[in-house]
């Protein structure tokens, strides 16, 4: 019969080795475990001795079986029935009795062992490190539970189900000829969109900040012209211009030019970094424009309010929305690019900013005018971004008024002109 460390193949050294990576992480976790748990009053089982002899019990447990490995999972079984004996005979009814993390914790680390032996070191070290994370932060956890409202776990599902279960399944194969954009790239384009204005959204609602600045910041990732046009309305009813309202109008479409960048290169590489040095040349000029503003801004300018209201990116209706503007974008762009060359695609992109410039953007990325270089596609992407500067100059000035939004409203102008005439450039 061979000897245990040939059925395991497991060098003397290499086994020694293992071992004393699983104590040495049974101990860490019961060093949390100990200073989170043995502060009660009844302290429950497990801690820096008991976990360590746990991991040791598991690990010649597993040295010694067979392939089925019954002497360890019998093992498991005497642990679970003596954790369940002990916390009923010694809480009994209690109200403080322990919760299910108590001898979840203790049969972790009874299999630290086995995955020491079989699996790579990161796998026993994540384990470890992820079980004193949850640990640790049990008071922040409730109260992160206690703070998250049910519709925004719901919220967080329906974004799961986009990105695990509807990506994997749309295939990536063009339906009709007209245009060689696939349902794959219509739903990716989908989900990149809704994931960086998920992000943005989540920061804006749960992020303590002050001033508008930082949640327009935040309101150019998510949409710069619901941005606008928030900030506008708030400027509207405000008896003097608010410094605050105006350079958030400014500094939403500044974040935008970095958003569009970063859009572009989820899917196009190459045209992302033709485009990195106009956009981020254009939100350097946006920046400086809204520094300056607020740099002269009337030292008893009143303050806005700290938060803006941001509705929720992932509603159906907004994703049916967005998919039917992909598409008819995409047949757009292709027609017209047939029909009337470059010049036809530059005047699609103008068109295309006075609405959400997102699927267009994403169109080019993806491939969706053939036979047009980079440079031309830079110049439709920075000619569509102006006509959404000058689309957001008629919301500020709509939604707000002359007389408290003509400085926004003549910024962005001015923006969108530098975005044309760095568009003929190429």
């Amino acid at each position: 019969m061979p000897a245990p460390l040939a059925i395991k193949g497991i060098a003397p050294l290499a086994l020694a080795t293992h071992l004393g990576l699983a104590l040495a992480m049974a101990v860490f976790v019961g060093l949390a475990f100990e200073g989170v748990y043995k502060q009660e009053p009844r302290a429950p089982p497990g801690g820096i001795r008991t976990f360590p002899l746990l991991t040791l019990l598991g690990s010649v447990l597993y040295l010694i079986g067979d392939p089925s490995l019954s002497p360890f999972l019998v093992g498991l079984a005497a642990v679970a029935i003596w954790l369940y004996a002990h916390l009923r005979g010694e809480y009994g009814g209690a109200a403080n009795r322990p919760t299910l993390v108590v001898p979840a914790v203790n049969l972790l680390t009874y299999g630290f062992g086995p995955v020491a032996l079989t699996q790579p070191s990161w796998v026993l070290v994540a384990a470890a490190v992820v079980a004193v994370l949850l640990v640790e932060s049990r008071a922040a956890l409730h109260r992160l539970a206690q703070r998250v409202s049910g519709d925004e776990v719901y919220t967080l599902g329906k974004f799961l189900i986009l990105v695990g279960i509807i990506l994997p399944l749309v295939p990536d194969r063009p339906i009709v000829s007209w245009t060689p954009i696939t349902p794959l790239q219509v739903w990716l384009a989908l989900v990149a969109v809704s994931s960086l204005s998920y992000l943005s959204y989540l920061l804006q609602r749960y992020v303590p900040s002050s001033g508008a600045l930082t949640p327009s910041l935040l309101g150019g990732a998510y949409s710069s012209t619901a941005t606008t046009v928030v900030l506008a309305r708030a400027q509207r009813g405000a008896e003097a211009e608010r410094p605050e309202l105006t350079v958030g109008m400014i500094v939403a479409t500044a974040v935008m030019y970095l958003r569009i960048d970063v859009v572009v290169a989820l899917f196009n590489r190459p045209l992302a970094l033709l485009l990195l040095p106009p956009t981020v040349g254009l939100f350097v000029l946006t920046a400086a424009i809204a520094a300056l503003m607020w740099w002269r801004r009337p030292a008893t300018a009143a303050s806005a309010a700290g938060k803006l209201p941001v509705a929720n990116p992932l509603q159906l209706l907004a994703a049916v929305t967005f998919a039917a503007l992909f598409v008819a974008v995409a047949l757009a762009s292709s027609w017209v690019r047939t029909a009337f060359g470059r010049p036809g695609v530059f005047g699609l992109a103008a068109i295309s900013g006075v609405t959400d410039i997102d699927p267009f953007v994403l169109n080019l990325a993806q491939g969706s005018v053939a036979g047009m270089s980079l440079g031309s596609l830079a110049a439709a992407i920075l000619i569509a971004a102006s006509s959404n500067n000058v689309l957001k100059a008629v919301y500020a000035v709509t939604f707000g008024s002359l007389r408290t939004c003509r400085k926004p409203a003549a910024a962005l102008l001015a923006v969108a002109a530098a975005g044309v005439a760095i568009a003929l450039l190429y």
